[in-house]
């Protein structure tokens, strides 16, 4: 179970998550050990999330994660949970008025981050900033999905951008083939078959040779920005 301790500095609160032995294993393969998640709620904000759930018409909480994790495409995302919509994965945290849910694989990711409600004349503005959504995580307990996108964003990417181009991960099959989307000067390049072989095809399996092969989805009939034509 984590443990929160919440500890107040001006208007704010700093939930600190003590996770058990188990879940940092799964987490960080580290033993002896815990790790502090730090998220940053102000009092603000909890007001301002509290008055939208009253609006609601069932009762729920607040559920936070991050969307394509430790990629330039990352957010962080704020959503109702309802009772049955939370995931016997997540971490419960409990404020005086609801309970925010986090996703589990979202954790490493949102060390740091602040969710902040901004009161103005126009209302407000609730901002949420994770400085560690799009820093690439990964460990030996590190999901396919995010072995792969590592070794996409941390040794691919800013070789094609070299041509202006970049590779982004659509999905990986379930009998292990990594599909992959080109686009700038990658989508309609006359070479774009001989990187994807030799090039990304070869640099993945042998950074993570779980996968079984690549596969290209771009639409190559544009290649209005190619680099070779």
């Amino acid at each position: 179970m984590i443990k929160a301790v919440l500890l107040s500095r001006s208007s704010s609160f700093f939930l600190l998550l003590f996770l058990t032995k188990e879940r940092i294993n799964r987490l960080k393969s580290s033993f002896n050990i815990y790790i502090v998640i730090m998220i940053n709620v102000t009092a603000t904000a909890q007001e301002y999330l509290f008055e939208l759930i009253q609006k609601k018409d069932f009762p729920c909480d607040i559920r936070i994660f991050v969307s394509d994790p430790g990629t330039p495409k990352a957010e962080t995302c704020l959503a109702f949970c309802k009772e049955d919509e939370s995931l016997s994965s997540d971490h419960e945290i409990k404020f005086e008025n609801f309970s925010l849910y986090i996703e589990e694989r979202s954790l490493s990711f949102l060390e740091d981050a602040e969710v902040n409600y901004d009161k103005d004349n126009f209302g407000g503005q609730l901002t949420i900033k994770a400085p560690s959504s799009r820093v690439p995580k990964i460990g030996e307990d590190a999901t396919l999905e995010d072995r792969v996108n590592y070794v996409l964003y941390d040794e691919i990417n800013p070789q094609l951008a070299a041509h202006g181009g970049n590779v982004q991960l659509e999905s990986i099959t379930d009998d292990g083939m990594v599909v992959l989307q080109f686009g700038g000067g990658c989508q309609g390049c006359g070479m774009v078959d001989v990187t994807l072989k030799e090039g990304i095809e070869k640099t993945l399996m042998e950074k993570v040779p779980d996968i079984k092969g690549v596969k290209d989805v771009t639409d190559h009939s544009d290649n209005e920005n190619a680099y070779y034509k």
